[in-house]
């Protein structure tokens, strides 16, 4: 079944204003119910949306996976302008609410410029680059799982680095993140860099890999052969 362009982007509005919401409790519920409980949260969310809407929109819900499935060839440039900006606006407006609900977050304390930089390139990488093993490959077409793989690399990715940059992997939960006050503005330009060429890079991984493994043709009906 196809779905057309506004229908996938309804369900990357949804999935990622989820997402964020959820990350901005669950970063406040932290300094009530214990800290380790936050990444859980955060991880599963994000599994239980991939597996909602990933049969509609791809469940990208991250600017990053979308540019590393633009390198990938699965999607169009148009799609790609259009999803990218949704996650942005999901993002902000799911901050903004979590303002309202929860109060402005005391910015957490993180690392240096540069340890920020690798952490946040080395775990989106890894994300995207999950992401299109799972859900993009041949050798995985039609699986099962792909909800379950994605969301514990973002889980193992907080509870990793994220006391060393906040754990985004995602620049519109960055933004977001920025928005309701758990990450400084000066800061958001480290989690754009870091997180998109992490997924430009992640898609170029997987292109040498499966090398003329793939033939890559057009961007397939979502909903067919696309659950990222």
């Amino acid at each position: 079944m196809s779905y057309r362009l506004d229908q996938r982007l309804a369900v990357e509005f949804i999935g990622m204003f989820v997402f964020v919401f959820a990350v901005g409790m669950a970063t406040e519920a932290a300094n009530h119910a214990g800290a380790a409980l936050a990444p859980i949260a955060i991880g599963s969310v994000l599994m239980v949306m991939v597996f909602a809407g990933g049969y509609v929109s791809g469940g990208h819900y991250n600017p990053a996976v979308s540019t590393a499935v633009l390198v990938r060839g699965r999607i169009k440039a148009n799609e790609y302008v259009a999803y990218v900006v949704t996650q942005f606006v999901a993002a902000v407006l799911a901050g903004l609410l979590v303002n309202g609900i929860g109060g402005n977050q005391a910015v957490g304390a993180t690392a240096s410029t540069g340890k920020m930089i690798v952490v946040e390139f080395l775990f989106t990488f890894a994300l995207a680059y999950v992401v299109l093993n799972v859900a993009t490959a041949k050798g995985t077409e039609g699986n099962s799982f792909y909800g379950l793989a994605i969301g514990f690399t973002v889980l193992v990715g907080a509870v990793s680095v994220g006391w060393i940059s906040g754990g985004a992997f995602n620049p519109a939960i960055a933004l977001g993140a920025t928005v309701f006050g758990a990450f400084p503005w000066s800061h958001i330009w480290i989690y754009l860099l870091a997180d998109f060429a992490g997924g430009a890079v992640a898609a170029g991984a997987f292109l040498y890999v499966q090398g003329t493994r793939e033939v890559l043709g057009p961007t397939p009906p979502s909903g067919q052969t696309e659950h990222t």
